[in-house]
C-alpha cells in the first residue's frame, strides 16, 4: 500500500479516504478499527500484542511494528489504550507517535485517562506541529461493534469537524465538550454515575430476590417506575433477566471491573484536586477495588451483583 502524501490541515476533510492509523486493538479498539474499514478507510494499525492484529489484517488492514511507524505513514491517528501510562508511552516513548509524526497530523485519543495527561500530550503534539484531541467513548463493546458509541471530544474547536468525520464512522453521537481535557472530564463524570447506578441496581435486585420477588418481574416493575436507569433496563446485572448482556454470559466481555476501578480512581483524583465532595463515588471506588482484590478484575463491572451475593453467602455459611 502506498504511503499517502502529506495533507495540510485545511485539506483533511476533503481527503476522506486517505489512510487512518489505529493504535490499540483491544476489546474496544478492534471493533472501532473494523468500522473504519467498513466505511472504506485504509487502516494502518499496531498493538503491543501481535495476536490482536490478526483479524484486522485479514480484513485488509496494514499491520506495522510500533506507533512511530503508524504516525510515519498516516496523518490521522486514533489511539484506544487502557490507561494514562500506556498513552504516555505510545505518544512520547522511544517508538512513540511523536517520534515520527508529520506536521499537520490529527491525533485523536479515545482512551479514558487523567485530563491532565491529555493536556500534556496536547502540548507535546503541538511542539511537533501536530494537533491532539481527547475523545473518550461511552457505550461499551456492543456499541463499539455496532458503531453506536458516544464520543466526548476535547480540543481546538477548529479541528472538531476533521475529527468528527472519522468519529462518526465509529459512533452515533459525537459531542464537542471544549478545550483539551474536557472530553475526559465528561467521561469520568459519566462513569462515576454508571458505577454508582450499577451498584444501586445490584443491591436493589438482590434485596428484591431475598424478599421473594421474581427477578424478571422486579426488573419490569423498576423499568416502568421511577427507579429505572440504564443499569436496570439495558444492562441488567442479574443472570437470566436479559439476553445479550454480560450477566447472561458469566459476566464475560463488556467493560471490565479493573477498568471501572481505574476510571473511579481518576474521578477520585480529579475530585481531590478540585476539592469536590463525592461520597458515593468514593464508596463505589472502594467496592470495585475490593472486587479486583477478590478475583473479579477480568469480569464485567456488572458482576458487582455476584460480588454482593458472594458476600451474603459467605455470611450465611
Amino acid at each position: 500500500m502506498n504511503t499517502p502524501l502529506y495533507l495540510p490541515v485545511s485539506s483533511r476533510s476533503m481527503a476522506s479516504k486517505t489512510q487512518v492509523g489505529f493504535i490499540g486493538l483491544g476489546n474496544m479498539g478492534k471493533p472501532m478499527a473494523k468500522n473504519l474499514l467498513k466505511h472504506g478507510y485504509p487502516v494502518i494499525a499496531t498493538d503491543i500484542f501481535p495476536e490482536s492484529c490478526k483479524e484486522l489484517q485479514e480484513l485488509g488492514a496494514q499491520i506495522v511494528d510500533n506507533p512511530a511507524e503508524v504516525a510515519d505513514q498516516a496523518d490521522r491517528v486514533v489511539t484506544m489504550l487502557p490507561s494514562s501510562p500506556n498513552v504516555i508511552e505510545v505518544y512520547t516513548g522511544p517508538n512513540g507517535i511523536l517520534k515520527k509524526v508529520k506536521k499537520g497530523s490529527l491525533l485523536i485519543d479515545s482512551s479514558t485517562i487523567d485530563p491532565a495527561v491529555s493536556k500534556e500530550m496536547a502540548v507535546a503534539a503541538e511542539k511537533m506541529g501536530a494537533v491532539f484531541m481527547d475523545a473518550p467513548v461511552s457505550g461499551g463493546v456492543g456499541a463499539a461493534s455496532s458503531g453506536k458509541l458516544t464520543f466526548m471530544v476535547g480540543g481546538v474547536e477548529e479541528e472538531f469537524t476533521a475529527a468528527q468525520e472519522l468519529l462518526t464512522c465509529m459512533g452515533a453521537n459525537v459531542v464537542y465538550c471544549g478545550a483539551v481535557g474536557t472530553g475526559q472530564a465528561a467521561k469520568i463524570c459519566n462513569n462515576m454515575l454508571l458505577a454508582i447506578g450499577m451498584i444501586g441496581t445490584s443491591e436493589t435486585m438482590n434485596l428484591g430476590i431475598r424478599l421473594g420477588l421474581d427477578p424478571k418481574l422486579l426488573a419490569k416493575i423498576l423499568n416502568m417506575s421511577s427507579g429505572r436507569c440504564w443499569s436496570s433496563d439495558t444492562y441488567n446485572p442479574v443472570p437470566g433477566v436479559m439476553e445479550g448482556v454480560p450477566s447472561g454470559n458469566n459476566y464475560q466481555g463488556g467493560f471490565g471491573t479493573q477498568l471501572m476501578a481505574k476510571d473511579l480512581g481518576l474521578a477520585q483524583t480529579t475530585a481531590t484536586n478540585t476539592k469536590t465532595p463525592v461520597p458515593l463515588g468514593s464508596l463505589a471506588h472502594q467496592i470495585y477495588r475490593m472486587m479486583c482484590a477478590r478475583g473479579y478484575s477480568g469480569k464485567d463491572f456488572s458482576s458487582v451483583f455476584q460480588f454482593l451475593r458472594e458476600d451474603e453467602e459467605n455470611e450465611g455459611a
